[in-house]
């Protein structure tokens, strides 16, 4: 099937692979992969405690902020980049040393992670109002709805309800 809803609710909670908190795996391939062999991971984490990121060798990573008041990332180069709800994507190699403080209280992220030399992402934030399409040519698109309400996307053929806080999972559909 070319479209599945990512809910939350009905995700597997798993450890960090530093021990460090819990994240809900939303989606990995291929499907039963580990977290040393996937090709392709979806994931949110409520982050309630500042500490260090995971270390994914060989892995490139983009985190977004869905909600909460922020994360300041301490990048290994001595940058200091800061994520609020609908701002700015971090964009980075699961190799480099990262720390996260939180700027107010806990937060909810967005995941993505691809196996660097099977697989690139693109992370974008889409505003939209009312009835919009999206080219697509990428073999697999996640749409995210961080918006308050539910939308309806039309994609595969049919209409599925996308309830807030929810993902829709396209594969091999393009158009």
């Amino acid at each position: 099937m070319p479209c599945t809803l990512l809910d939350p609710a009905t995700a597997i909670a798993m450890p960090w692979k530093n021990g460090g908190g819990t994240t809900l795996e939303l989606v990995i391939a291929p499907r039963g992969a580990s977290l040393e062999d996937f090709a392709w991971r979806i994931s949110s984490a409520q982050v309630a405690v500042d500490g260090a990121f995971s270390s994914f060798p060989g892995v490139d990573r983009s985190l977004a902020v869905l909600a909460g008041n922020g994360l300041r990332l301490h990048r290994e180069d001595g940058r200091v980049e800061t994520l609020h709800r609908d701002g700015a994507i971090a964009v980075f190699g699961g190799e480099e040393t990262i720390s996260a403080q939180l700027l107010d209280g806990p937060i909810t992220d967005l995941n993505l992670m691809t196996r660097r030399g099977l697989w690139t992402h693109r992370v974008q934030v889409l505003k939209w109002q009312g009835t919009q399409g999206l080219e697509n040519d990428a073999a697999v698109l996640l749409l995210w709805n961080a918006a308050q309400s539910a939308v309806d996307v039309n994609a595969g053929g049919a209409m599925h309800p996308l309830a807030a806080g929810n993902g829709l999972l396209i594969e091999n559909e393009p158009g």
